[in-house]
C-alpha cells in the first residue's frame, strides 16, 4: 500500500467519478453514473436510498470486490485501478472489513475461530490469531461466548461476531450492508451503538447502508443515492 503520492492526510476511502454498467437481456443497464465519495479516517457515514439505486454495488466497488467501468477507487491514498488482482486482494484483506445483513458465519466453527479466520488466511499463527480474536470479541461484549458456535448464539450475538470478524484485522474502513436489517429494534439499536463506539475507540471509518433513517441520523453524515447520483440527505 505504499504510494509516493499518498499523504498522511489522505481520505481513508475515495471514489472518483465511478461508473458501473451491467448487461441485462443484451442491453446495458447503468447503475452508477459518475459517483464520487470521500471518507475521512474514523468517519462514520450512512448511505440511504431506494432499493435498486446501487448502494450494494457502490459498496462492492469501494470494497475492491468489483472494478468500476470508469473512474477510480483510492484506498489510503493509493489508486487501486493501478493494482493487479493479487494486490487488490491484499489491500482488501488488510484495509477493509465487511459486515452484511446476514452474518455469514461458518456454522461448524466457534465464535473464536470465525473471528480468527481472516488472520489465519493471512498466515498468522493460529495461537496468535485466536488471541487477537479473543480480544476483539471481548471488546464487543462476547468474551464469555467465544467457544459457542453460531447456532448457540442469538441473532444479535451472531451479528456482533460478524462485526468482530470485520474488525479483527484493524481495517481502515468497514463497509456494512444493512447490518441491522435482520434484527429486532432493540438489538438493532445496541448493534448500532457498538459500531459508533468502535469507530471512535479504534479510529475505524464506517460506511453503513441502511433503510433506517432514525439510525442513520446518528452518523456523522447521511448520503442519499438515487438515479440523480450521490447527494447529502434531506428530509
Amino acid at each position: 500500500m505504499n504510494d509516493s503520492n499518498a499523504s498522511a492526510t489522505a481520505p481513508t476511502l475515495e471514489l472518483r467519478q465511478v461508473h458501473r454498467i451491467f448487461q441485462q437481456g443484451g442491453q446495458k443497464l447503468p447503475v452508477l453514473r459518475g459517483v464520487s465519495l470521500s471518507i475521512a479516517p474514523g468517519e462514520i457515514v450512512a448511505l440511504v436510498g431506494p432499493s435498486g439505486a446501487g448502494k450494494s454495488t457502490l459498496l462492492h466497488l469501494a470494497g475492491l470486490l468489483e472494478r468500476p467501468d470508469d473512474g477510480a477507487v483510492l484506498l489510503n491514498g493509493s489508486d487501486c485501478s493501478r493494482m493487479s488482482d493479487l494486490e487488490r486482494t491484499e489491500a482488501r484483506r488488510s484495509s477493509i472489513g465487511f459486515v452484511y445483513q446476514f452474518h455469514h458465519l461458518l456454522p461448524e466453527f466457534s465464535a473464536l475461530d470465525n473471528v480468527a479466520m481472516p488472520l489465519m488466511i493471512r498466515r498468522l499463527k493460529r495461537s496468535d490469531a485466536q488471541q487477537l480474536a479473543r480480544e476483539i470479541l471481548t471488546r464487543v461484549g462476547l468474551g464469555e461466548r467465544v467457544i459457542h458456535v453460531p447456532g448457540e448464539l442469538s441473532g444479535g450475538e451472531r451479528q456482533r461476531v460478524a462485526l468482530a470478524r470485520a474488525l479483527v484485522t484493524r481495517p481502515a474502513c468497514v463497509l456494512a450492508d444493512e447490518p441491522t436489517g435482520n434484527l429486532d429494534r432493540a438489538t438493532a439499536q445496541m448493534t448500532f451503538d457498538l459500531m459508533l463506539e468502535l469507530s471512535q475507540t479504534l479510529g475505524t471509518a464506517f460506511v453503513i447502508v441502511t433503510h433506517d433513517i432514525e439510525l442513520a441520523r446518528r452518523c456523522g453524515r447521511i448520503l442519499h443515492l438515487s438515479d440523480r447520483g450521490l447527494e447529502p440527505y434531506r428530509d
